[in-house]
């Protein structure tokens, strides 16, 4: 496989106190990969360092073999890079058709932006049947749909998901979850889901790194973890 991203040894800090120790991790094209935990181990902390909302003290970030922290968001943006962020965020008071409008604003290929837009509401017709819609009169559910929509108007190679079931009717976190599979699938966007609903982000993911209290615990393949004790015991209610 080859390597998309890699983040090597990293530090964070907020202020004094660090929020990343240490961490290292890699997705490959065409991968899902999940970073699961509990909350404050790291995980959006991760995100932030890779989209450079946040400074690393020390470590690199490298991109298709190009070092980018402390890269510009847009830039990142139009180097394939996407980030849909925790508590959705949408353009309450625009529509439906506009909030997505705004994720292909690095873009300049009108008819090629068409075409996306329709793979965005093909993939979410709920977005199609509200396309007129203010985003902010919609459901939680609906508006995290019409965020990863938007995210995909950008046309990214690599996909970031902070937090997707965050608040999310159980029914609707199921057909975002099918979502984000049929988008690595399909699209073939490598993903990387930060996620509290460690089942889930096990479920529809190649691969996965346990963070605990800023720093990696363990790493391996998601399926193997579902069944490994030390998971299930923390992270998954210790069932069986």
């Amino acid at each position: 496989m080859t390597e998309l991203l890699k983040v090597d040894n990293i530090e964070l800090y907020y202020d004094h106190v660090y929020a990343l120790k240490g961490v290292s991790i890699a997705i490959n094209e065409g991968e899902t990969v999940a970073l699961i935990g509990a909350n404050g181990a790291g995980k959006s902390s991760i995100l932030r360092a890779i989209t450079g909302l946040r400074k690393v003290r020390s470590g690199e970030i490298h991109y298709q073999d190009h070092r980018i922290d402390g890269t510009r968001p847009d830039k990142l943006v139009r180097m394939g890079i996407a980030m849909v962020p925790e508590a959705r965020r949408v353009f309450s008071y625009m529509t439906v058709r506009d909030n997505l409008l705004m994720g292909a604003f690095t873009r300049t290929d009108k008819a090629d932006i068409a075409r996306t837009l329709e793979m965005v509401l093909g993939r979410f017709p709920r977005l199609k049947e509200r396309y007129s819609q203010a985003a902010g009169t919609m459901s939680g559910g609906e508006q995290q749909m019409l965020v990863i929509g938007r995210a995909l108007m950008a046309k990214p190679r690599l996909l970031l998901l902070d937090e997707p079931s965050l608040g999310i009717a159980p029914k609707l976190v199921q057909d975002i979850a099918r979502s984000i599979v049929a988008i690595n699938r399909d699209e073939k966007v490598s993903v990387l889901l930060v996620e509290q609903n460690s089942r889930m982000a096990l479920r529809i993911s190649q691969r996965a790194y346990v963070l605990t209290t800023g720093k990696v615990t363990l790493a391996g393949n998601s399926a193997e973890m579902l069944g490994d004790d030390r998971v299930k015991s923390l992270y998954l209610g210790g069932e069986t």
